[in-house]
């Protein structure tokens, strides 16, 4: 009923938000020269206010102009990272079976659509990632003497992010290098957040959060196995096995399969309602009796479905990636797909596997790893946002930089073209780069179907 509830006040939203965008356009209150303008679905609320702190912090034009040139660096190097990544996807994807394909939602970076993402988090991270993004674009604009004519809101149904409308003539005459500062400003600040906010996580959890026990964390129990009847629960830390010492996974595993069905062995795991490793014995149950596969007959099963990474790796993960279990590359990754692990945000048993110390133990256990979901999100949709708006795909930043630097290169060969021939190729060029990022956006989920 709730879930219903909850989808009739989202369409009551959306149908709310239509009909106020239809009258006030019919009444001639929205247009591109009126406070409230459309882009695309959403609509832009116009103001001009704040357009003089835009003024006051872009009047270091020297500095700014530094950083413009750091970000059109940083921006390029995003953009080879995010094509490549790509590429790579598109590789995989030929191998990637249909039941594992990717859907269309997952490929959406939008808090409550994107079925990794969520709502409360991603959304306020996402918000205040776009308010960043566009206010940097204002302040490398006004660096380089290029006019702001407005700024203002992005709503859609609910706000979503903010922008920064610059003086289309002025950026036109301006020269490819301004132009490139700041087409390039979005991302920079974007992945300078993002490294910002991921240090924040990484400083909060590794002097502040301690594992409960060096072991297997349980996402799961099967009720009635004998995992159950032995009263483990999901947020205890298997550390043992019949004597075998279990600190990853695989170790759980490995001990579990010398195992057989009626055997009896010995458990040791860390209960956090005790506060302390606890042992007990239990009779072991047909695996066969579960998976229905002959074979299994003689194989022993427990009934507990472990996380995807250690309490202890979680926490490496979070506070030094690179040294992630797997090395410095796959730590890193684990990182990024924490949220499709399961492992963030950190709530419900997940918090069972720490206690926590210092400074931040004031917040109690629920607001600290509020904080650090918080802090992670704004990381994790900082680097989204960096990387996405990289990609040589219009109107993307990395769109108008592709088309700059395909139109810079070819001044270098074709000494004979004016501007407005360079241009026009340079334009051809970067709609051809456009269509090969959607298309290999696509291909992914494609692919696994062919």
């Amino acid at each position: 009923m709730n879930e219903w509830v909850g989808w009739a006040i989202v369409l009551a939203l959306i149908a709310a938000y239509t009909i106020f965008v239809v009258v006030m356009y019919r009444r001639g209150q929205i247009g591109p020269d009126k406070a409230l303008s459309l882009f695309g679905p959403a609509l832009m609320v116009k103001t001009q206010k704040g357009r003089g702190l835009l003024e006051r912090i872009g009047r270091f034009r020297r500095f700014w102009s530094v950083v413009g040139d750091a970000g059109i660096v940083l921006a390029a190097l995003a953009m080879g990272t995010i094509v490549a990544v790509l590429v790579l996807d598109a590789t995989v994807a030929l191998r990637t079976p249909a039941s594992a394909a990717p859907t269309p939602q997952e490929a959406l970076g939008i808090p409550g659509i994107n079925p990794f993402i969520p709502i409360g988090y991603g959304l306020i991270a996402l918000v205040i990632g776009v308010v960043l993004h566009e206010m940097m674009h204002g302040v490398i604009a006004r660096s380089q003497k290029i006019g702001v004519k407005s700024i203002g809101i992005l709503w859609l149904v609910i706000p979503v992010g903010a922008f920064v409308e610059q003086d289309d003539a002025e950026m036109n005459a301006a020269t490819r290098r301004k132009r490139g500062r700041v087409a390039a400003a979005g991302v920079l600040a974007n992945l300078v957040l993002a490294v910002v906010f991921f240090l924040l996580v990484a400083a909060a959890v590794t002097t502040s959060v301690h594992p409960t026990a060096d072991g297997v964390g349980l996402g799961a129990v099967v009720s009635g196995t004998p995992a159950a009847a032995i009263g483990l629960h999901a947020g205890d830390v298997i550390t043992s096995v019949n004597g075998t010492t279990t600190t990853t996974t695989v170790d759980l595993f490995n001990a579990l399969a010398l195992t057989h069905a009626n055997q009896t062995v010995a458990i040791s795991f860390y209960d956090p309602n005790a506060g302390t490793v606890v042992s007990r014995s239990v009779t072991l149950e047909s695996l066969r009796d579960y998976t229905h596969v002959a074979t299994d007959g003689s194989k022993g099963f427990l009934g507990v479905s472990p996380t995807f990474l250690t309490p202890v790796q979680l926490k490496t993960v979070l506070a030094n990636p690179a040294a992630g279990p797997g090395g410095p590359l796959a730590g890193v990754t684990y990182w990024v797909v924490l949220p499709i692990a399961g492992l963030e945000p950190v709530a419900g048993t997940t918090t069972s596997f720490y206690t926590i110390s210092g400074p931040l133990a004031g917040l109690g256990v629920g607001g600290f790893w509020v904080l650090i979901n918080i802090l992670y999100w704004l990381s994790w949709m900082n680097l989204l946002l960096g990387l996405s708006n990289a990609l040589p795909l219009f109107p993307l930043d990395g769109g108008l930089l592709f088309r700059d630097f395909v139109a810079s290169v070819t001044a270098r060969f074709k000494k004979g073209w004016d501007a407005p021939r360079l241009d026009a190729f340079a334009g051809r060029v970067a709609i051809a780069s456009s269509i090969a990022v959607v298309l290999l956006l696509l291909w992914q989920f494609v692919a696994p179907h062919l």
